[in-house]
Formats: C-alpha cells, sequence, structure tokens
C-alpha cells in the first residue's frame, strides 16, 4: 500500500509543515509531494496500475482519471482517506480513534 499526501496550496503545504504534520507523514512511510494535481488526473507521482485501488480525496471521479482503465478510485473525506490509510483498506475515522 502506498500513502501519497499531495497538499491542495502553498499555504497549506506551509501550514502542515509548521505543525510538524510533513515529519509524522514521512516517518509513517507516506510520499509527501509539493502542491500539485499529481496522481488525480492521471499525469504522475502515483498513478494506477491495472487492479490498482485507490482511496482519493479529490472531487471527480470517472473511468481512467487516475491511471489504468482497470483501476479503481473510491472518493472519501480526508478523515476516511487517512483512516484508511492507517488501517490498509476502507475504514472509518471510528476505527482508529482511541
Amino acid at each position: 500500500m502506498r500513502t501519497i499526501i499531495i497538499p491542495a496550496t502553498q499555504r497549506i503545504y506551509l501550514e502542515a509543515m509548521r505543525e510538524g504534520l510533513l515529519e509524522i507523514f514521512v516517518e509513517a512511510g507516506a510520499v509527501v509531494s509539493t502542491p500539485t494535481c499529481g496522481p488525480c488526473l492521471g499525469g504522475h507521482m502515483g498513478i494506477l496500475a491495472k487492479g490498482e485501488r485507490a482511496v482519493a480525496t479529490t472531487n471527480r471521479n470517472f473511468v481512467g482519471r487516475m491511471g489504468h482503465v482497470d483501476s479503481e478510485v473510491y472518493l472519501a473525506s480526508p478523515a476516511v482517506a487517512a483512516a484508511s490509510a492507517i488501517t490498509g483498506k476502507i475504514s472509518s475515522p471510528e476505527e482508529v480513534v482511541r
């Protein structure tokens, strides 16, 4: 499983950096990028191969958008995406909150 974090804007990137979140994400094994569209437009950085699945916080979902036409993309809130990254499967935040 891959976890790719791409902040939406420079401002959000800076906020995450100041809060120490980027360090936490990298130490947990995630890839953190500078703000870009990345895989959400099927361009680069994590595009899906045939049979791969993604939980994404993007606002659009159509066949082939994030890579191969035989991949699957599930749209979710940031909380569900974070919970899913922790568990390795689509999960509710309640599953990981202690």
